[in-house]
């Protein structure tokens, strides 16, 4: 059975998309929580509109995330933590403290959730990775240095 998406379906595809679909899953899953409409002449056309729309905000949040990128890129954020004279830290970095230190430093709001970094336990020169679009990631380099 043919089916337009309402909405993004994680391993079926994204709104705005026609697919084929097995007749129970549409009347089982995708009917009832209005994930799906069957395709019809004039929702194919309704269809058409919600790829345009999606695919300009998609458009949209690239160009964001790629000029997000081009400003952190270069930079460098420091983040001090109480750590023992040997340079280990009484504790982790983690993405939140990332994120707080990223809006501290340069302004930019990025969610602790886009940010990917194992727990860093030393003081020195660390990297984590930034998603914030699908096609955009970048590296953040950190420094972490000993709290006085």
């Amino acid at each position: 059975m043919q089916v337009i998406l309402r909405s993004d379906v994680s391993g079926l595809g994204l709104r705005g998309d026609i697919v084929d679909v097995a007749d129970g899953h549409a009347r089982n899953f995708l009917f009832p929580k209005g994930h799906a409409i069957k395709a019809s002449p004039g929702a194919i056309e309704q269809a058409a509109k919600m790829r345009a729309s999606r695919d300009a905000r998609d458009h949209e949040s690239r160009e964001a995330a790629t000029a997000v990128a081009s400003t952190l890129v270069p930079q460098t954020i420091t983040i001090t933590a109480k750590a023992s004279p040997e340079g280990k830290l009484f504790g982790s970095i983690h993405a939140a403290e990332v994120a707080d230190a990223v809006q501290e430093q340069t302004g930019i709001e990025i969610d602790r959730k886009e940010i990917e970094i194992d727990g860093v336990k030393t003081t020195g020169s660390h990297t984590a990775t930034a998603s914030l679009h699908r096609d955009v990631s970048f590296p953040i380099t950190i420094e972490v240095v000993a709290a006085e």
